[in-house]
């Protein structure tokens, strides 16, 4: 007989977040679902579901977040699986994109995470169980002009994860990251990814098709964000779980070719990578 699971997900709003907390609770589990703004409306979505609890939230407030997750607690009782979801996207140069800007970045996809996590972890400890979700992306492998920035959020989550779970294994207490490709959510739509206000002409063959071309892709990606749902449920009730899931024929892609072009370098200049060694000294 399946158990009931309590999930707290973060950026439920729309895409991901809300396809995951929709699947949870028709799969009979709780979910605390978090959003930045207008609780009410996602909690009408779900037709007022009585086990989701929508709680107003920002992932960059650390005192909100304790605030929720106590919350989480004190309605459900405990947090099973943790899915930080909340991110967003931004199309730019590296040079380009200002100080504020990368701060902005790297405060919701990287610093938000871990406050919620951190928020979540003292529960699961004294559970000895639970299941932290990161959701990453297939530019978390390789880099692809515009979203090297992004994609670096990224790279950040993907080692974050690898630490988290050999910290938290111990404790009974399952990581997971997962890089989906692209899906048709609402991420390639303008008012869900920001672009740098400087633009460097230098950049226009390599950095300008991105500008103009990703919300022209909106709508056409090939990943069912439904289906990439049931994955993740499907992780959650796994006994053994991945640590790394790319979801998506191009997240394998990205991952398989970044891999192959690691392999060739390392193998192109072993000689040299080799060569470091202190030279063998015999004793007098």
């Amino acid at each position: 007989m399946k158990t009931q699971k309590v999930w707290f997900i973060t950026g439920a709003s729309r895409g991901f977040g809300f396809e995951i907390a929709r699947a949870a609770l028709e799969a009979g589990d709780r979910v605390v679902a978090t959003v930045r703004s207008q609780p009410g409306q996602l909690a009408a979505i779900l037709d007022n579901h009585p086990e989701l609890d929508v709680v107003q939230m920002d992932v960059t407030q650390e005192d909100e977040v304790k605030v929720a997750v106590k919350r989480a607690i004190a309605r459900f009782g405990r947090v099973d699986v943790l899915v930080n979801n909340a991110g967003y996207g931004m199309v730019t140069a590296i040079e380009e994109a200002t100080d504020a800007e990368v701060r902005k970045q790297y405060d919701t996809n990287v610093f938000g995470l871990l406050n919620v996590t951190r928020a979540v972890l003292p529960y699961l400890r004294q559970q000895k169980s639970g299941h932290i979700i990161n959701i990453s992306s297939l530019f978390g492998y390789d880099a692809i002009p515009g979203w090297g920035l992004y994609g670096s959020t990224k790279f950040a989550v993907e080692g974050l994860s690898k630490g988290l779970a050999v910290e938290l294994a111990p404790l009974g207490i399952h990581v997971t990251v997962v890089a989906p490709g692209l899906f048709s959510t609402d991420f390639l739509s303008t008012d869900s990814y920001v672009t740098a206000k400087t633009i460097i002409a230098d950049y226009q063959e390599t950095v300008g098709p991105m500008r103009s071309g990703a919300d022209a892709l909106h709508g056409n990606q090939p990943g069912d964000p439904k289906k990439f749902a049931q994955v993740i449920l499907q992780v959650a009730n796994t006994d053994h779980p991945p640590l790394h899931l790319p979801v998506g024929k191009d997240a394998i892609g990205m991952y398989q070719n970044n891999a192959a072009k690691v392999a060739q370098d390392i193998e192109a200049w072993l000689p040299v990578a080799t060569s470091t060694d202190h030279d063998h000294r015999v004793a007098a």
